[in-house]
């Protein structure tokens, strides 16, 4: 059918003939001029690219976002970002394959979806998922680092601007919190405190000369003044600029080695007054390897499990954003044992965020 139309087409424009081969040429070149017109720049077709990431978010948070409230009864319901960066980690990249296996981890099957304060995960007004940042398509397309913060920021406040949604980020490697916390604290109007439980305080100025290394986050979180509080626990792998780092900027550090002297204060804690909230980022090596091997930087000496969900179970305040960072499934078990407890840190935090109003049963 096509054949005989455009044998029809070219038997009226006479093609046989000499004007029928010079009107056709004509065609030809305006086609090819129009097409080099609109070829874009490569920093056009990067703004595109950001801006097509930026509208599935938008309007995967939309139709999230109406879910949870045709349901109703929600205040705060965890929403899951997944951020696979993983290139400005100092030793492996592995942690940009960790979203989707915390995801997997979630709902293997092998655990109920009720966590250990009783809220259920398949609802939707505790629990709902936009999928990922695309990292690495972006980066695929020459997309550097200071754009990625920006759209990962950008990212975290369309969440947001979906009531009642609230950014649960998985990680990714470190770096990741600086655009996150950025986000949450742009999105408010002011600082959080925020709640950092890792072997390492990430707060050197620079690392190996990288501004955006996942050895740096807080360094640029507390000089954008997007925190006012920072307490740091677990730690116990600090060199003396970090130490020089946290005294320039009021950092409150708990390290291992004293953690016993200080358990029933952490376990205790009062954030967020005075401020927009409470954020709290969670790296995995901040557990002993014996809970979690499955880490970029292995630290013998850190947390129990039970010990980090005392602490994020206990502390006071409006939780208004969260991240598990650093899980690194390259160097998992066979059986996944790290992803679980990600997992595990992931649905515990969920529980904490989340809120229903007081008649309101889930």
């Amino acid at each position: 059918m096509r054949r005989a139309g455009l044998a029809l087409w070219r038997s009226k424009a006479g093609l046989g003939s000499l004007q029928g081969q010079l009107l056709l040429q004509q065609q030809q070149n305006q086609t090819r001029s129009y097409a080099r017109s609109v070829v874009l720049t490569e920093e056009e077709g990067q703004q595109r690219v950001v801006e097509a990431s930026l509208t599935l978010v938008r309007e995967l948070a939309r139709l999230k976002a109406d879910h949870v409230r045709k349901r109703g009864g929600s205040i705060a319901t965890s929403c899951m970002l997944g951020v696979p960066l993983g290139h400005n980690s100092s030793f492996l990249q592995g942690p940009a394959f960790s979203p989707p296996r915390i995801r997997e981890a979630i709902w293997c099957g092998s655990t109920n979806s009720t966590t250990e304060t009783g809220k259920q995960l398949e609802d939707v007004r505790v629990l709902t998922d936009v999928g990922d940042v695309p990292i690495q398509e972006m980066r695929g397309c020459g997309i550097g680092d200071e754009v990625l913060m920006r759209t990962i920021t950008d990212s975290v406040k369309l969440v947001m601007d979906e009531p009642p949604l609230r950014p649960l980020v998985l990680g990714g490697d470190h770096s990741i919190s600086f655009p996150v916390v950025r986000g949450v604290s742009e999105f408010l109007g002011g600082p959080v405190d925020i709640l950092h439980i890792d072997a390492h305080p990430d707060i050197y100025h620079a690392f190996e000369g990288k501004h955006y290394s996942h050895a740096s986050p807080f360094a640029r979180i507390m000089e954008g003044g997007h925190a006012r509080r920072l307490i740091q626990v677990g730690l116990r792998s600090i060199t003396q600029e970090q130490r020089d780092q946290a005294k320039k900027f009021g950092v409150e550090q708990h390290e291992m080695r004293n953690f016993d002297q200080h358990r029933e204060k952490l376990q205790n804690l009062h954030l967020g007054e005075g401020v927009k909230g409470v954020y709290i980022s969670i790296d995995v090596d901040c557990l002993d390897p014996a809970y979690a091997p499955g880490v970029s930087h292995i630290e013998p000496g850190g947390l129990s499990f039970r010990d980090v969900l005392n602490i994020v179970q206990t502390v006071k305040g409006d939780i208004v954003g969260c991240d598990v960072v650093e899980f690194n499934p390259q160097r998992d078990t066979v059986d996944g044992m790290t992803a679980m407890v990600a997992a595990k840190l992931v649905r515990e935090l969920c529980a904490k965020m989340s809120k229903k109003f007081m008649q309101c049963e889930w």
